[in-house]
C-alpha cells in the first residue's frame, strides 16, 4: 500500500463527494439546472469541463503506453489531434448552443421525426453504457494500484463516488468537478514530469538510450495523424458529452470561445505523458514493477523516480481522467433517456420539477449499477470504447450536423443517413478489424457514408418536390 498517494486520492474523492452534495442542496431548483446547469456556465468552465472530457484514461495511461510501445514521440498525436479537431467545432459551437436543445435526439428528432430521434436515442445510450464502463474500470485499477485490495472491490469503489457526486449535483457539480479534475491532470502531470526526465537523465538521456526513430513526432505517418483529427472531430460533434457542455454556455459567443481554449489547454497537456511513457522506455531494464506492455508505464516511472506526494499527484490526475468521463457519460445517459425516450414520445406528462430530478438521479444510480457489472466482466477497455464512439458517431453524425448547417433537408435525408452511416460504420469494423484500413478508421468511414446518403437523398427529394424538414432551431 502506498500511503501518502493514497491520502491525496481518497480527500480528492471526498472532495468530489462534499462538492456534489453542496451543489445538489444550493443550485438544483429544476430539471434544467440538473441537466444542462441553468445554461449559464462561463468561457473557463464550459472550456475546461469540454478538456477533462476529452482526456480520458486513454489520454493519460493510455498515452504513455503509446510512446512506451509502436508510437514513441509522435503518441502526443493521440490527444494533439483532438485539440485540433476543436478548431472546425467551434464553428458548430454557436449554432449548438442556439438550439436550446437538451441533447442530440432532441435536434434531430426536430428535424427528421420521432423514429430518428428514438434511433439516435438508442445508440447514444448504448454506447454511453460501454464508455461508462470502460471509465470506471480504469478508476479501479489506479485504487487497486494505490492500496493492492482486489481490483473488483477498488472498481466498486471508484463506481461508488462517481454515482455519488454525479447524482447529487447534476450537471453543475459535473462542471465544478470537471474544472477541478483537469486541473488536477495538468498540474499533476506538469509537476511530476521534470522530476521523472531529471531522474534518468534528462531528454538527452532519453534520445541515447532509444532508436532515432522513436524520438519522431511523425512516426506513425501523415495519414494516420490526419485520420486521427477526423475522428475526433466526428466524434466531437455528435458526442452528447460535448454538446452537452455547449448547450451549458451562457450564450453562443461562450461556446465557441469554449471550444477554442479546450483545444489550447488538451495541445498544452499532450506532451506529458509522452514524456513520461517514453522515459519509462529508456529505463525499462531499471523497473521491475513495469508492465511488459507498458500500460502502467505512467505510474510504474512516476513511482520510481518522483516523491511520493508527485506520485500522488498523478495517481489522482488519472482518477480525474477517467472519472471526469464517466461522470458525464452517465449524467448525458439518464438525461437522454428523460429528455428524448420518456418526454420525446409522450410518457411523463404533468410530472413536477422535483420528481422529474428524482427520477433522474434514480436512474443514474441505476445505469452506474449496469455500468459497474459490465465493468466486471474483464471487457476489453479499447475494443468497448472503439465500438461506443463509432456506434454513437457514425449514424447520428450526417443527421445531426448537416441538420443544423443545411437549411433544405428533406426527413428522408436525415433518417437514411442515420441507417446507412451507422451500417457503413459497423461493415467497416469488421472489414478493417477496427483499425485503419486504407488510412480511414470504421467512425470515418461511417460518417463519410452517412454525409453522402444525406447528400443524395436530399437531392433527389427536393427534385421530387418534397419539402424540407422544420428548423433545428425551433424552440419547443
Amino acid at each position: 500500500m502506498q500511503t501518502t498517494p493514497l491520502i491525496i486520492v481518497v480527500v480528492y474523492m471526498a472532495a468530489m463527494m462534499i462538492i456534489g452534495w453542496l451543489v445538489g442542496k444550493k443550485q438544483i431548483n429544476d430539471s434544467k439546472d440538473y441537466m444542462i446547469a441553468g445554461r449559464r456556465m462561463g468561457l473557463f468552465m464550459v472550456a475546461f469541463s469540454l478538456s477533462a472530457n476529452n482526456v480520458g484514461g486513454g489520454s493519460t495511461t493510455g498515452l504513455a503506453q503509446k510512446a512506451f510501445g509502436d508510437w514513441g514521440m509522435s503518441a502526443c498525436w493521440y490527444v494533439l489531434a483532438a485539440a485540433i479537431a476543436m478548431i472546425p467545432l467551434a464553428y458548430f459551437a454557436p449554432k449548438i448552443r442556439k438550439t436550446m436543445a437538451v441533447t442530440i435526439p432532441e435536434v434531430v428528432g426536430r428535424r427528421f421525426g420521432k423514429l430518428s430521434c428514438n434511433f439516435t436515442a438508442v445508440l447514444n445510450v448504448l454506447s454511453l453504457f460501454c464508455l461508462t464502463s470502460s471509465q470506471i474500470a480504469a478508476s479501479g485499477v489506479v485504487v487497486s494500484t494505490l492500496t493492492g485490495m482486489p481490483q473488483n472491490v477498488a472498481l466498486l469503489i471508484a463506481g461508488v463516488v462517481v454515482i455519488l457526486y454525479t447524482t447529487f449535483g447534476g450537471m453543475i457539480a459535473d462542471q465544478i468537478s470537471d474544472f477541478v479534475q483537469f486541473v488536477v491532470i495538468l498540474v499533476g502531470l506538469a509537476i511530476a514530469t521534470p522530476f521523472v526526465l531529471k531522474g534518468v537523465g534528462g531528454i538527452q538521456a532519453i534520445s541515447e538510450a532509444l532508436p532515432p526513430v522513436q524520438m519522431s513526432f511523425t512516426k506513425i505517418g501523415w495519414i494516420t495523424i490526419i485520420g486521427y483529427i477526423f475522428n475526433y472531430f466526428c466524434t466531437f460533434l455528435s458526442g452528447p458529452e460535448m454538446v452537452s457542455r455547449f448547450s451549458t454556455a451562457k450564450d453562443e459567443k461562450t461556446a465557441q470561445r469554449a471550444s477554442l481554449l479546450s483545444g489550447v489547454l488538451m495541445a498544452a497537456m499532450s506532451l506529458f505523458p509522452t514524456l513520461l511513457g517514453l522515459a519509462a522506455l529508456s529505463m525499462k531494464e531499471s523497473l521491475p514493477a513495469l508492465a511488459e506492455n507498458g500500460s502502467n508505464a505512467m505510474m510504474a516511472v512516476t513511482a520510481a523516480y518522483a516523491p511520493q506526494a508527485i506520485m500522488g499527484l498523478v495517481s489522482a490526475a488519472i482518477i480525474c481522467a477517467t472519472m471526469s468521463s464517466a461522470d458525464s457519460n452517465l449524467l448525458c445517459m439518464s438525461t437522454m433517456v428523460m429528455n428524448d425516450l420518456v418526454f420525446g414520445n409522450g410518457f411523463g406528462k404533468g410530472m413536477s420539477e422535483k420528481k422529474i430530478i428524482f427520477v433522474t438521479r434514480m436512474l443514474n444510480i441505476v445505469f452506474a449499477i449496469i455500468a459497474m457489472c459490465i465493468s466486471l466482466f474483464g471487457v476489453n477497455i479499447v475494443d468497448m470504447n472503439t465500438f461506443a464512439f463509432g456506434i454513437r458517431c457514425a449514424g447520428p453524425f450526417a443527421a445531426y450536423g448537416l441538420g443544423l448547417v443545411v437549411k433544405k433537408a428533406t426527413k428522408n435525408a436525415g433518417i437514411w443517413s442515420i441507417i446507412l452511416g451507422t451500417a457503413g460504420f459497423i461493415f467497416w469494423q469488421i472489414l478493417s478489424k477496427g483499425g485503419f484500413l486504407y488510412g480511414i478508421l470504421p467512425v470515418v468511414f461511417g460518417c463519410a457514408v452517412g454525409v453522402i446518403t444525406f447528400f443524395v437523398i436530399n437531392a433527389i427529394d427536393l427534385k421530387r418536390g418534397i419539402q424540407p424538414a422544420p428548423s433545428a432551431y425551433t424552440e419547443k
